[in-house]
């Protein structure tokens, strides 16, 4: 590997619904702003983080625990981020 390192961290789910859409759709538009590519990994499962569908699929209750991995020239920032609106309910109040 080169200069690029891989970044990893995890992140809770704190919404009552878990990773539905609207919240899924928060961690896609925050995903899309670096040019890392960015992975949610939860039981088994690895998807893109730039991929709605892929988010979706997880089907992430409340509670779970995903692996937020990034690999890239802005890896750090994107992990932040994204586990940062995570801890922020991913911006939606019920």
């Amino acid at each position: 590997m080169d200069a690029e390192s891989k970044v990893k961290k995890a992140m809770i789910i704190l919404n009552d619904k878990g990773l539905h859409t609207r919240p899924a759709t928060e961690l896609v538009k925050c995903a899309q702003n670096f040019r890392s590519q960015i992975f949610l990994v939860y039981q088994g499962l690895n998807v893109n983080a730039k991929s709605l569908l892929g988010i979706l699929m997880l089907a992430a209750t409340r509670g779970a625990k995903i692996d937020v991995e990034a690999e890239g020239p802005d890896a750090s920032e994107a992990v932040e981020a994204l586990t940062k609106l995570a801890r922020n309910r991913f911006n939606i109040r019920y």
